[in-house]
């Protein structure tokens, strides 16, 4: 099998991304879905997509797959660089003031352009999974985590200071207690010094992704974090996050959708890399 993709990366969250028009490779495995992402024996990201006609035509669906080939509901930073590679390709077209809709399996996800990269609207979240206590190497006890759904699942955990996020030791994954049924990524963050500043809110963070693991940025992560932090604050706190991560930088504005619910738009730069081809 002969697959020609694309490496690209939107602040260091790495994707193999192909172009499938015809839907040809819809049978493709786990396996050779990892074995794309392996970064020893094949291309080498954190996830993969595949650009697939949705049944609205004009629309394309993003087809997601963590790095291990389990299915995924969405990835915030996949979408801006899904938008840069349907671009690339002359797929879809975006101005200034459009917005490009997504289908992913977390439903329909809207795209604008924000400076040289985009903003995608997350859509709504919800305080969800409880408060569960995590387990990390690096931390010597376990510290309370809150459950947040952003079209899929995080818990979100407050450290006191950036040492102490610099010595999470990420190599295996944290546990949970109680454990969620499909999992959660889990992002541990610490306040900005200081937290507001210009009317923002400045925090860093790191991830573990389920079927991944530690990854440079994790797009639904920044958005769940600047949810968590802003709930923590209490009344007052700005709605607009600017979120540091190991590849760079993204933002988190909270803001009415056009259903009058509270959404989350994640803003950030995206990147095609190199194309090539590979055969599995």
């Amino acid at each position: 099998m002969r697959i020609d993709f694309t490496k690209a990366h939107a602040t260091g969250n790495d994707f193999v991304m192909v172009f499938d028009p015809d839907d040809a490779l819809h049978e493709l495995a786990p396996q050779h879905v990892a074995q794309l992402c392996d970064r020893h024996f094949g291309v080498g990201g954190d996830g993969f997509i595949r650009a697939v006609p949705s049944d609205d035509e004009g629309v394309w669906f993003m087809d997601y797959r963590n790095a291990d080939g389990s299915a995924a509901e969405m990835c915030g930073n996949g979408v801006r660089a899904f938008v840069r590679f349907l671009l690339e390709h002359g797929a879809v077209t975006l101005g200034e003031v459009d917005s490009l809709p997504i289908v992913t399996r977390a439903g329909m996800k809207h795209v604008r352009r924000l400076g040289d990269g985009f903003e995608v609207d997350l859509g709504p979240w919800r305080l969800e999974g409880g408060e569960p206590l995590v387990h990390a190497r690096g931390l010597e006890v376990a510290r309370p985590g809150l459950g947040i759904d952003m079209g899929n699942p995080h818990v979100v955990v407050a450290l006191a200071s950036r040492e102490e996020l610099d010595a999470l030791e990420l190599t295996s994954a944290p546990a949970i207690d109680p454990q969620p049924p499909y999992g959660a990524n889990i992002d541990f963050v610490v306040p900005g010094e200081p937290l507001i500043r210009e009317g923002a809110g400045h925090v860093a963070m790191r991830v573990f992704e389920r079927g991944i693991g530690e990854t440079l940025s994790c797009g639904t992560g920044a958005a769940a974090t600047a949810v968590a932090v802003r709930h923590w604050a209490g009344s007052g706190a700005p709605s607009l996050w600017h979120v540091t991560v190991p590849g760079g930088e993204v933002t988190a504005r909270l803001d009415a959708g056009t259903d009058g619910i509270e959404h989350v738009f994640l803003g950030g730069p995206a990147t095609l890399v190199y194309t090539g081809n590979i055969t599995l």
